[in-house]
């Protein structure tokens, strides 16, 4: 957190990064993933899946804020962070490595899979595979349109296009910005994201990702139906899935998946509103905890 004042940065945040993630490494259709790991080994646990370009670090403010009781993992999918890459990518292949993860990284009995943006295409995509492996899913603003804004800039060359070689790392994370860019961040957190978003590189600095995870075919409502798990879908208020479209996914789905909105909050959730996040996430979690998976939908 170089270009932030040390003043500015509160003590949950100091906290959560003072909690270190354990890192693994592990081979999935022979490609090498990174993971990182909180809490303790053995347990019940969480799965975090990020958004494209994005990588697992995104979470490290927020996975230590859910670990107290359980393990918490989050996964550098293919392509992205510091896991290795392929010659193409899809929500397959990434579901498949997120299936893998939880019991590699020490988690016990079938995990819940949280995903921001793309990564819930993931999560969507893990549970239609392996519903009954599962214990439940959230998706963090997806909305389930032909193409992400990820997808869209990199089309457009917006943004994600061929990676440019930065002369140094401060003029990479100067650089840094979310996709769609949002009026509101905490300057701490996006600092820490952004500081872990790039690598050194032959003549400079680049960021982590591979532009050809944009390449992949796209998640249509079309595919959505009722799962074998549990399922919640968790909405910006100012993000990216609309009222209207989290109803249709919500009909998609059975219409058995609560809609849970995070108050003023912009596409990119633990940017903006990390602590609401968390506090909807553990609701739920305890929720889930001590309830039973309803057959039908409750009429209010």
């Amino acid at each position: 957190m170089s270009f932030v004042k040390a003043d500015e940065v509160p003590s949950w945040f100091r906290q959560a990064l003072a909690d270190e993630a354990e890192v693994g490494r592990f081979q999935v259709d022979g490609v090498e993933i990174n993971y990182r790991a909180w809490g303790p080994a053995g347990s019940k646990g969480l799965i975090l899946v990020h958004g494209g370009a994005a990588h697992a670090q995104w979470w490290d403010h927020v996975a230590p804020l859910l670990s107290r009781h359980l393990r918490v993992v989050a996964i550098d999918l293919s392509g992205h962070g510091d896991s290795g890459r392929r010659s193409d990518y899809a929500l397959e292949s990434w579901a498949r490595e997120v299936l893998a993860v939880g019991a590699e990284a020490g988690i016990r009995s079938k995990p819940i899979i949280i995903g921001h943006s793309m990564g819930g295409f993931v999560a969507l995509t893990a549970a239609t595979l392996a519903g009954s492996q599962i214990a439940g899913i959230m998706t963090i603003d997806s909305p389930v349109w032909d193409l992400t804004p990820e997808d869209e800039a990199a089309r457009r060359r917006g943004a994600f296009g061929p990676l440019k070689i930065y002369p140094s790392r401060e003029a990479a994370v100067a650089r840094f910005r979310p996709v769609p860019d949002q009026d509101v961040m905490l300057d701490y957190v996006k600092a820490h994201i952004a500081e872990n978003s790039v690598r050194p590189m032959d003549g400079g600095w680049a960021w982590k990702f591979d532009p050809q995870v944009f390449r992949r075919t796209a998640m249509s409502l079309a595919t959505l139906n009722r799962l074998e798990c549990r399922v919640a879908l968790f909405r910006a208020e100012l993000g990216l899935a609309t009222e209207d479209l989290t109803e249709a996914m919500y009909d998609r789905l059975g219409r058995i998946a609560p809609v849970i909105e995070i108050p003023t909050a912009g596409h990119a959730v633990m940017l903006d509103q990390p602590l609401a996040l968390v506090s909807a996430i553990r609701a739920l979690l305890a929720d889930w905890e001590h309830s039973v998976i309803s057959e039908r939908p409750v009429a209010y």
